[in-house]
């Protein structure tokens, strides 16, 4: 294999080394790198550096990135496809920065992102690892979200623990800056993690005692596509699979009962939320059996109403079910588009 670079090179002065280096892998985004790359150069702050790893050699993607590289800052790898990990791999190899901070290829920062990141990095020598929060919309409407990235709020006060995150609300987002002695000590996207490296990477990063916090300041926007895969069972199940070996791995190598017991009540949860989606997929194919067993295994993972309803819809009417199915579709519809598209992401984003 051989990696080729345009535009500046890789090594230098580290005394000209810019504050912030913005790493991308861009495998099959042809549509949406213009616009990651854009808001980029829209930065309020200036001094960063942009590596574009071309994972997979794609002609299309060289001249895009091509565009932008008469700006020294942005720089183009090319290279075979290695997937996430060793696309990241690449621009970490390569960048120059004090501040490291993955972009997936179609997502955006805001214009303040590196101001203020770096703003605060600065400040706190203590912080290792600054995360925040992102707006969120759906790809090809310009209007943002109302509803918040970070599923439970935090701040700058509060060092993240083990426990938050193997716990009942993720509170770090994919969106963070990295000092680089953080990311390399804690091996950065590490092979191994398919579909959680950013997930596996803040419980390495935790798990060994380096200060992770979160400034709850939107400066990112999270773009949802719409993926056939966040609608194929199998698919969904081995994202969940590995984050839930993730979560298993840090609280088991933690030796802390608390911290085990939250995990306990986290898998509960994940594994009824599971079981109920199992129950959906089979009675939306027509295997009212399998329906009704998954919804027991739901009701044994956490006795709720909604999952004694469905039981007893199952159980007494099937065919009332099926009518009133379509109605709690359309009333859940934009909540199960929110996680059908996040989960979407993870399993496109793996073979970038």
């Amino acid at each position: 294999m051989t990696v080729e670079e345009q535009a500046s090179p890789a090594n230098g002065d580290r005394n000209d080394a810019p504050a912030v280096s913005v790493m991308c892998s861009a495998y099959n985004c042809e549509a949406y790198l213009a616009q990651t790359i854009e808001s980029v150069l829209a930065q309020t702050f200036g001094d960063w550096e942009l590596i574009v790893v071309d994972n997979g050699r794609s002609d299309a993607i060289a001249d895009i990135v091509g565009r932008y590289t008469r700006d020294p800052r942005v720089r183009l790898i090319r290279q075979e496809n290695r997937r996430l990990v060793g696309g990241m791999t690449t621009a970490a190899s390569a960048a120059l920065g004090r501040y490291l901070v993955p972009l997936d290829s179609d997502d955006l920062l805001t214009p303040d992102f590196c101001r203020r990141m770096a703003e605060v990095l600065d400040a706190r020598p203590d912080i290792d690892v600054l995360s925040c929060d992102s707006y969120l919309f759906v790809d090809g409407e310009e209007r943002d979200m109302a509803r918040s990235f970070l599923r439970r709020s935090t701040g700058l006060d509060h060092a993240l623990t083990l426990a938050d995150l193997v716990g009942e609300h993720d509170v770090v987002p994919y969106f963070a800056a990295f000092r680089r002695e953080a990311w390399f000590a804690a091996g950065g996207y590490a092979p191994g993690t398919d579909l959680v490296e950013d997930i596996a990477l803040f419980l390495r990063l935790v798990s060994s005692g380096h200060d992770v916090r979160v400034l709850p300041e939107r400066l990112t926007r999270y773009r949802m596509r719409d993926d056939s895969a966040s609608r194929d069972p199998s698919a969904v199940d081995a994202f969940e699979r590995n984050r839930e070996l993730a979560y298993v791995s840090a609280a088991e190598a933690s030796g802390d009962a608390a911290t085990m017991r939250v995990l306990d009540r986290r898998l509960r949860g994940l594994r009824y939320e599971q079981a109920l989606r199992r129950a959906r997929w089979a009675f939306v194919n027509g295997d009212v059996p399998a329906a009704r067993r998954a919804a027991r295994r739901a009701f044994q993972q956490r006795r709720t109403a909604r999952g004694m309803l469905v039981i007893t819809g199952l159980g007494l009417s099937p065919v009332l079910l099926r009518r009133i199915h379509p109605m709690k579709q359309q009333l859940t519809a934009h909540a199960s588009r929110i996680a059908a598209r996040i989960v979407s992401r993870r399993l496109r984003d793996s073979t970038r």
